[in-house]
């Protein structure tokens, strides 16, 4: 079975936010594979997905707060900046983090370990609603 469904992602602040929940149950079909593959690409340049701890917010709170000092908007030789102080920041972020994920599934759940889930980065202080391709294969 191949599947392809673009969903969106409801509009978050900046920061980390744990959105697993939200990808799968806009793929109901994933019930369905017994072992295949999950491929999710986010349509933005300017937010992330990464697969990290899911239980502990901190984590999230403490890579948003890594991530800003590392790549503040304020840096006087960034020349794009047509849209806000955040903008090329929020590119540098998405590249270093990546905007895909690959992931295992296996009778018709995420095979992901007990403490991981996928974060989607918002990087912008606006970026509203983000649009996720998802990719499910398998039988």
């Amino acid at each position: 079975m191949w599947r392809r469904q673009q969903l969106t992602l409801k509009a978050r602040s900046r920061g980390f936010h744990l959105v697993t929940e939200e990808i799968i149950s806009g793929l109901p079909e994933m019930q369905e594979i017994d072992i295949g593959l999950l491929h999710v690409q986010l349509l933005h340049t300017s937010a992330s997905l990464t697969l990290n701890e899911n239980a502990d917010p901190d984590v999230r709170h403490d890579m948003e707060a890594f991530l800003k000092d590392r790549v503040p908007g304020d840096l006087p030789y960034f020349r794009h900046t047509m849209e806000g102080p955040d903008d090329m920041p929020a590119h540098i972020k998405a590249s270093l983090l990546g905007t895909q994920l690959t992931l295992a599934v296996e009778k018709g759940r995420l095979a992901t370990g007990t403490w991981q889930g996928i974060w989607l980065g918002e990087h912008r202080e606006h970026g509203g609603a983000r649009r996720v391709l998802a990719t499910l294969q398998g039988e």
